[in-house]
């Protein structure tokens, strides 16, 4: 499968997308050192700076578009005024989405995105959604349920597009309308809580890494696309102990930046077992 992706930051998702054998075609990123991040890993794969630029036609269209649009609006560490921030970029995902309209979509985001505004910020999320024509599920995942000494929770949503091949020869080129109130959107009538497709597999049963040993030890290779993550992540050897790093590191260059953008970053393992799953549901689709 092939994916783009938006708000790309230093690759995540995209790494966890390719580790699960998906083609990353283009990536959207404004922070200049993601940027730099992303040129190194991907050289080949063209960035583009500003979403708000484009209109969608200059990207290649892919199987998957993914994303991780800016938290701060929903974050609880802030104010989360949500769809009245100026950083709210869903918006321009949204019109993305109306133009390419890839058959999957994965978004990430914080779990503030479920309350932000009373509830109304998701709402508008998988409202857009439904408009478009995508069914779509969620849940809360996080890096200990593949095995990480540290919790990360975040909100992992799944769209398709059932017709996706027809929609693309009706709409490609077509500007998604911004703008709607809640009230003039569609209810998410398609869009479904977790269902059994894409999120049906136990999920957790991993435990917090002990710090002083290695959280994970034997297994080999991926348990199978039907895997748990707990199951998943004890087919892996990824997680040791996290280094004694002190909060002020002096000499070492872009310390604040790198900080940021690992604050911000996907756990790539969680990216991987979705992106598995993607493959498996796309591998089995009716055609």
């Amino acid at each position: 499968m092939t994916a783009g992706s938006l708000f790309a930051g230093i690759g995540g998702l995209d790494l966890g997308l390719e580790r699960a054998g998906h083609t990353v075609r283009w990536q959207v990123e404004a922070n200049p050192y993601c940027q730099r991040i992303l040129a190194k890993h991907w050289p080949h794969v063209p960035c583009y700076p500003d979403v708000t630029q484009l209109t969608g036609t200059e990207l290649a269209p892919v199987d998957l578009i993914c994303g991780g649009f800016p938290c701060q609006p929903v974050s609880h560490a802030g104010l989360q005024k949500g769809t009245d921030d100026d950083r709210w970029l869903w918006p321009h995902f949204a019109r993305l989405l109306g133009v390419l309209r890839p058959r999957y979509v994965l978004l990430e985001n914080v779990p503030g995105l479920l309350t932000a505004n009373g509830g109304h910020a998701f709402g508008e999320v998988i409202g857009d959604l439904a408009d478009l024509g995508y069914n779509c599920e969620w849940s809360v995942l996080s890096a200990a349920d593949v095995g990480a000494p540290h919790l990360r929770k975040r909100v992992f949503l799944i769209a398709n597009l059932p017709d996706a091949d027809d929609q693309r020869l009706e709409g490609y080129g077509r500007e998604y309308e911004l703008g709607k109130t809640s009230s003039e959107k569609s209810s998410a009538g398609s869009c479904q809580r977790a269902g059994n497709r894409f999120f049906d597999a136990p999920i957790g049963g991993a435990t917090l890494a002990d710090a002083d040993d290695q959280s994970q030890s034997g297994g080999s290779l991926y348990a199978g696309a039907g895997a748990s993550l707990s199951e998943f992540a004890s087919s892996h050897q990824w997680w040791e102990s996290e280094p004694d790093v002190g909060r002020v590191a002096h000499g070492v260059p872009h310390r604040v930046d790198r900080l940021k953008a690992l604050g911000n970053a996907v756990v790539p393992q969680v990216a991987e077992w979705l992106g598995r799953r993607l493959t498996d549901h796309e591998t089995t689709r009716p055609r």
